[in-house]
């Protein structure tokens, strides 16, 4: 898709010229006077945020002028202004340090998008149609702010609820205070691939209630468990960089160049640079950690006190983890008693080493204990606060939004069961969308009184808003945000608009502040617009650091699994797309087309499975299977795909969206939405990971499937080394 399909030129010239088009004088387009003196051919640079992950990359956006179709008092037109050509990461930034990945590149197609929301909306028809009439923004606000008002008038202000995209932002700072001085809840965060697990393990083990940030530059070693450090987790580009620095023939102790060891059941990108790919079965992580911990201490090759309250938080730490000897390790995970002797060694010799836990091993019943014994490990390793290690960003405050726990079964009334939500707003969370079908978010929204969203198009859940009040796209504000990892110093970057609105839309935080002030009885905000929020000072965080050790130890507890292994034999993984994260990136058609970098697909789902398993299924690449776990089933493609264990099927979240722009919308299937709803039982976060699945030959190749590539004729895993 060619970026002049969204940045709409014309050939038209001459300030206040009057087009025909097509010679129909009922159409005609109106050259407008610009508002600015443009130099026309000369490019600004300026600074702005990317809003598509939580790792808040800075960004150096190529302005230049053009000429846009627009609206201006209800006549069509054309205008010379100054708009975004081009997205690059800032050099000067700690985080993206001049890269940017591909998502990041794609994001300027939020701007330029043909179904972007252009005006505020008001619903006609019966919720989830999609059936709208266009509204003033003095009418849409004054609809909002008479919801709220018959909240306070009931004095039930606790019934209004706010859904949002977890942000490290003073967007969400803002949400919060609004909703505390009004006398509603915290804001609820929703995200599917959140890191509750994992910050939760590291507020036990190191005080930080955080993610971490990895010194990757200077390890020369590096163990990750599941963690797609380079492709989807935490802050890829800054990783990315460190990385290549740690890559680039450096020599490490013993006169060997740094090494990388990645763990995981299915073969990510990351795991695919890495010098040793180790199959382990799903959800036993930390037990490996542990095995190899304990060969350390068995070796007395570490102290055990280096481990300090990390080590004090795993039962058995301190009597040398005898239950995780080699042989007794090797049964539970599949790694050969062997190598996790010489895995073990190898930490030790080439330090500083570190190791990382991300993703799926987060994702089962059993993700706390993982988390927790990869960091007793890197405590035992002398990594946690030392070069080559593990940190944790200073200066993060707390996340203002709470998790959302929606639960097993459907609730009574809103969306949370014993919550009677009567009004609720939507920023940026497609919880229909990103739910298992057993949450019954659907059907939760449809007991809403009333819904509001903030939405920039319509997708799952927006289209359950009785009102849509869209925001301006990330180009055309202000902007900020507060990376809780990727940089060993505090980062805060703040951007002012890099180009004036397309579309009669606002800001999303100065409509808060606007009807802060509307209501009856006003909520007294510190700020006049989220310009001078963001301009004054910031006063001192709340420290992210909070839980102490448990009481007692934390013990081995086996992975529970949905479905019984007779019945339903593979452990399905669905995992973040290179392209899509969780799905909200779908509707960008740049990120359609663009390959996966592993199996070719593009435009479409598909599901992987290991050579061996397919030729006893009878299946061959393209034909189409069923996919059927307790809770339903789906139907998707074969890509035979060498690596990944024979008893795991894996597919990429991201498509199936039933509305979601021309781009996204029916195409693929959501592995979303066949999910169990089992938690982990400490934090009560979606175990993702923990569903099983039977598969079974529904037809021949129909075409569904596009690869960039045709066909896999070559193996792209031949002479990586896989043993056992």
């Amino acid at each position: 898709m060619d970026r002049r399909d969204f940045i709409k030129l014309t050939a038209v010239t001459g300030a206040g010229a009057t087009l025909a088009s097509c010679g129909n004088p009922e159409h005609q387009l109106i050259r407008f006077v610009p508002d600015d003196d443009i130099v026309p051919g000369i490019a600004e640079f300026k600074p702005s945020v990317c809003p598509l992950c939580r790792a808040g990359c800075g960004l150096s956006v190529r302005v230049m002028d053009a000429d846009v179709e627009t609206v201006r008092n209800g006549q069509a037109g054309v205008v010379k202004m100054m708009v975004a050509k081009k997205l690059e990461g800032d050099p000067k930034n700690p985080i993206s340090r001049g890269g940017l990945c591909p998502r990041g590149q794609a994001a300027i197609q939020i701007t330029y998008h043909p179904d972007r929301l252009t005006h505020p909306m008001k619903r006609t028809g019966a919720r989830g149609t999609g059936e709208y009439k266009e509204v003033t923004w003095d009418e849409a606000i004054a609809e909002l702010t008479g919801q709220l008002n018959a909240l306070a008038d009931a004095k039930d202000q606790k019934s209004l609820v706010l859904l949002a995209r977890p942000r490290r932002s003073r967007r969400l700072e803002l949400f919060a205070e609004f909703l505390s001085r009004f006398g509603a809840p915290a804001p609820i965060g929703f995200e599917l691939f959140a890191e509750d697990v994992l910050r939760r393990a590291n507020a036990v083990s190191f005080g930080h209630e955080q993610l971490p940030t990895f010194d990757l530059a200077r390890a020369h070693y590096v163990l990750a468990f599941g963690a797609d450090f380079l492709g989807t987790w935490n802050s890829p580009v800054s990783q990315n960089a460190g990385y290549g620095v740690m890559r680039q023939g450096r020599q490490a102790s013993g006169g060997t160049r740094a090494r990388f060891v990645h763990v995981e059941p299915r073969m990510s990108l990351t795991a695919a640079s890495a010098d040793e790919f180790v199959p382990v079965k799903p959800g036993t992580e930390g037990v490996l950690a542990l095995g190899l911990a304990h060969i350390i201490l068995r070796n007395k090759l570490r102290p055990a006190d280096a481990a300090g309250r990390a080590g004090a938080a795993i039962d058995g730490w301190s009597g040398g983890l005898q239950d995780f000897k080699p042989e007794n390790v090797e049964k539970i995970t599949g790694v050969s008693a062997l190598r996790i002797e010489r895995l073990a060694h190898e930490l030790v010799e080439f330090r500083p080493s570190v190791a990382m836990i991300g993703g799926a091993p987060l994702a089962h019943t059993n993700g706390l204990f993982n988390a927790l014994a990869v960091n007793a490990l890197n405590g035992l390793l002398g990594a946690v606060d030392q070069p080559g290690g593990v940190f944790f960003t200073p200066g993060v405050g707390r996340s203002p939004a709470t998790p959302h726990r929606p639960p097993a079964t459907a609730p009574q009334s809103g969306a949370d069961a014993g919550l009677a939500v009567k009004v609720m707003l939507i920023d940026d969370a497609n919880s229909v969308f990103a739910s298992p079908k057993a949450w019954k978010v659907r059907e939760a929204l449809d007991t809403v009184p009333f819904i509001a969203s903030f939405g920039s198009f319509l997708d799952e859940t927006s289209l359950y808003a009785d009102l849509i009040l869209p925001d301006h796209s990330f180009l055309e504000t202000w902007v900020d945000s507060q990376p809780e990892s990727g940089a060993l110093d505090a980062v805060s970057t703040v951007a002012g608009p890099a180009m004036k609105p397309l579309h009669n839309t606002r800001s999303t935080p100065d409509v808060v502040i606007e009807i802060a002030g509307k209501l009856k009885s006003p909520v007294a905000l510190p700020w006049k617009s989220y310009e001078e929020m963001l301009k004054a000072p910031v006063g001192s965080r709340e420290s992210a650091a909070s839980h102490q050790p448990p009481a007692t130890a934390v013990k081995y507890q086996p992975p529970r699994f949905d479905g019984d292994a007779a019945g339903f034999p593979f452990h399905f993984l669905p995992y973040a797309s290179q392209a899509f994260l969780d799905g909200s990136t779908a509707h960008l058609p740049w990120l359609q087309e663009m390959p996966d970098p592993l199996t070719s697909g593009m435009w479409s789902s598909w599901i992987e499975i290991n050579p061996r398993t397919a030729e006893r299924l009878g299946v061959a690449l393209g034909d189409i299977v069923d996919i059927t776990s307790s809770q339903g089933t789906l139907q998707a493609p074969v890509v035979v795909f060498p690596g990944i264990a024979e008893d795991v099927v894996a597919m990429p979240v991201g498509q199936g969206h039933e509305n979601f722009t021309r781009y996204a919308s029916k195409r693929g299937v959501n592995p979303i939405g066949i999910l169990a709803p089992l938690t982990e039982s400490e934090t009560g976060a979606l175990a993702w990971a923990a569903t099983r699945v039977k598969i079974t030959r529904a037809g021949g190749n129909d075409g569904r499937l596009i690869l960039f590539a045709g066909e896999m004729r070559e193996n792209p895993f031949e002479g990586r080394r896989q043993e056992r």
